[in-house]
This record gives C-alpha cells, structure tokens and sequence, in this order.
C-alpha cells in the first residue's frame, strides 16, 4: 500500500486529522511526520531557554524531534524522548531511542524517570478533556516544569486544580497566527 505524502501546513494536517480521526492519521503517517510549524517552535525555545531548564529534559509526544533538535542546538543534551506514533521518525532523526508512551500510558504510571522539565510540543491539545488532569499530574509527577507548545491557546492547564501557570508566550506564523508556549507548574 503506498503512503500519502506527508501534508506540509497545518490546514493540510487539521484536514487529515478530520479525515483518518488523529490516532490513524498518526499510525499511518507517523514514520514521515514532520511539524510544520517548526519555526515558531524553534523561535519560542530559543526565547526561553533561561526560563526553561532544559539540563535533564523529556521531549514528550516529541514527533520527529523538533524540540529535541532545538534543545542540542543550544547545547544542551539530548532529551529522553516519548511517541507512541513518531518513534520512527524521531530515531531515523537522532539514532536513539523514543519511548512508546502515549497520553494513556503516562496517566497509567508506565511512563518512568525524574526529568528538569518535560516538552509536550503540539500535542495536549489533543488529548481529551476528561484526560488532562490525571496526564498534567503525572508529567508534574515527573518533571517540576511542564512546557506545552500548541497551535491554539489550549489547553489551559492553569484551570486545573493544583496547577499553575508560571509564563507564557506567543510566536506569529507567517499567515498570522500564534503559536503558544505556556510553562506550568504545580501550586
């Protein structure tokens, strides 16, 4: 079975995730993926590197690594990395390993290790609204700084109990629309 080309914007990507449902589109097209926003995630990292510490981190649902990429060019270390869709892209990228855990393994407690932050970059948004709580609390279980980097200004992850919002920030695409950083930690 031939592969589609991988879609290169976001309105390309939010069509396939209408289409295929975000769980297929990823098992179909995961080996391939590539963020195309990875300007705007780049741009924001580099804003913060001194608010964010990125000595031990966890690049979680990391795709083909753009945080991972961003985290070695400011000359930190390699982030520990987690997708339980994007594993082969992110080891064709690095030649090491990504962790296959999903939204539903971490929220399980089969997602292991102490981290300095964990990156969540384009991908809470999509986890459903009955899950972010017990996922938010197990990352914060993990790491004592959760950065997320989203498309939309969700979610807001300040709304839930215990948690609170240290920073955020916003980058502009070249169509005008931001892309959202928010850093939490537990209250």
């Amino acid at each position: 079975m031939r592969k589609r080309p991988v879609p290169s914007n976001d309105a390309a990507v939010r069509n396939r995730y209408a289409e295929l449902g975000v769980e297929v589109y990823y098992r179909e097209e995961g080996s391939d993926y590539n963020n195309p926003h990875f300007p705007q995630i780049r741009q924001l990292l580099l804003n913060n590197r001194h608010r964010i510490d990125f000595s031990h981190s966890l690049d979680f649902c990391c795709g083909s690594g753009e945080v991972s990429k961003v985290v070695l060019e400011m000359g930190f270390p390699l982030p520990s990395a987690s997708d339980p869709f994007t594993a082969e892209a992110y080891g064709r990228n690095f030649d090491a390993e990504c962790l296959p855990w999903s939204f539903d393994d971490v929220i399980r407690g089969k997602a292991e290790g102490r981290f300095s932050s964990v990156i969540c970059s384009f991908a809470m948004h999509l986890c459903p609204e009955k899950k972010l709580f017990p996922l938010t609390r197990q990352l914060l279980s993990m790491a004592p700084q959760l950065v997320v980097v989203t498309p939309h200004k969700r979610p807001d992850l300040s709304k839930l109990e215990g948690v609170q919002l240290d920073f955020e920030d916003a980058w502009r695409t070249e169509r005008g629309k931001s892309v959202f950083l928010k850093s939490y930690s537990l209250r």
